[in-house]
């Protein structure tokens, strides 16, 4: 019995996703016959027929799905692995895939940004705006290296680590009535832009004014922090966002709330026991000199069941 090779499971997979051996073939560059004879040598190997090839198109049979399902996750653990050798400790390459929700695309992606390239200009950087379930989705299907997001929100397989406490803050343009204290009713019946019901941000804004037995007017919904600010700023419309937004913007103004808003701890998001790159470990080290400078409140050490933002450089080391 012949032993199952890599080309193997790419053969199978080619056939399965474009449903032809036709279409496969041209795709491999392989001839027909060739690719059909590689298929039933796996099928000997596997001792069960793993395509139907009784219909117009082929499909995979009861057994041929779960041999699939291994094989793309055998394919992406390689794939990984080959990221793992590419990466050289200097970083003189290599790639680092992070994924965001929005609000941290308003004051922390562009100087932690900025910063790893001045550093490492050989890295190759890209960045997802997202909301937290698919950041979470992204990361264990290997499409992103980490993101960042909240504790408190568990997606399986998934290791959020505390990594500071952000603020929720009123927020207003500086000619829509100044910024004196307002009560929870006051700001409900004011005309709010807020992000979008799936992001984390608005389920906790939602949630404070349910708590309060308040219901808010909602003017505006935008799926960026950013547009909701020129949106605020060029009108009488008042937002919620994170405290940190506000700073060094001018035409804005923090608004005192009572009883406040409530806190939440940014957290990175990584596949658990997943492979730590060195890409990885540079932007941690980066993000939580970020952190001290832009005075983000550090999240306190065991925090809702994970190690602090001091501990994490060491585990991303040590992992």
């Amino acid at each position: 019995m012949a032993p199952v090779e890599l080309r193997h499971l790419r053969y199978l997979l080619a056939v399965v996703e474009h449903g032809s051996f036709t279409r496969a073939a041209d795709a491999l560059h392989l001839s027909q016959p060739t690719l059909s004879q590689q298929i039933r040598a796996l099928e000997r190997a596997v001792g069960l027929p793993l395509l139907d090839r009784s219909g117009r198109a082929v499909r995979p049979t009861d057994a041929g799905e779960v041999y699939v399902d291994h094989a793309r996750r055998a394919l992406r653990e390689l794939a990984a692995a080959d990221r793992a050798v590419q990466d050289v400790r200097d970083l003189s390459r290599g790639r680092l895939r992070l994924g965001v929700t929005p609000t941290f695309t308003a004051y922390l992606v562009g100087p932690l940004m900025a910063a790893l390239h001045a550093r490492h200009p050989g890295l190759d950087l890209s960045v997802r705006e997202a909301t937290q379930v698919h950041i979470g989705e992204a990361v264990l299907a290997d499409e992103l290296d980490a993101g960042i997001g909240f504790t408190g929100e568990p997606v399986p397989g998934v290791e959020a680590v505390p990594l500071f406490i952000e603020a929720l803050a009123v927020v207003a343009g500086t000619g829509a009535g100044g910024a004196a204290p307002l009560s929870v009713d006051e700001l409900a019946g004011r005309d709010l832009a807020l992000l979008a019901g799936d992001f984390a941000t608005r389920a906790r804004i939602d949630a404070y004014f349910a708590g309060q037995g308040a219901a808010p007017r909602v003017a505006v919904e935008a799926d960026s922090a950013l547009a909701l600010l020129e949106i605020v700023r060029g009108g009488a419309l008042t937002t919620v966002l994170p405290e940190a937004v506000i700073l060094d913007r001018s035409g804005l103004s923090q608004v005192p709330l009572r009883p406040p808003l409530p806190h939440r701890t940014a957290a990175l998001l990584t596949r658990s026991g997943g492979h730590r790159s060195a890409a990885l470990q540079a932007f941690v080290v980066l993000l939580r000199t970020l952190v001290t400078e832009l005075g983000l409140p550090p999240a306190g050490p065991g925090e809702a069941g994970a190690p602090g933002a001091a501990q994490l450089g060491t585990e991303l080391a040590e992992g």
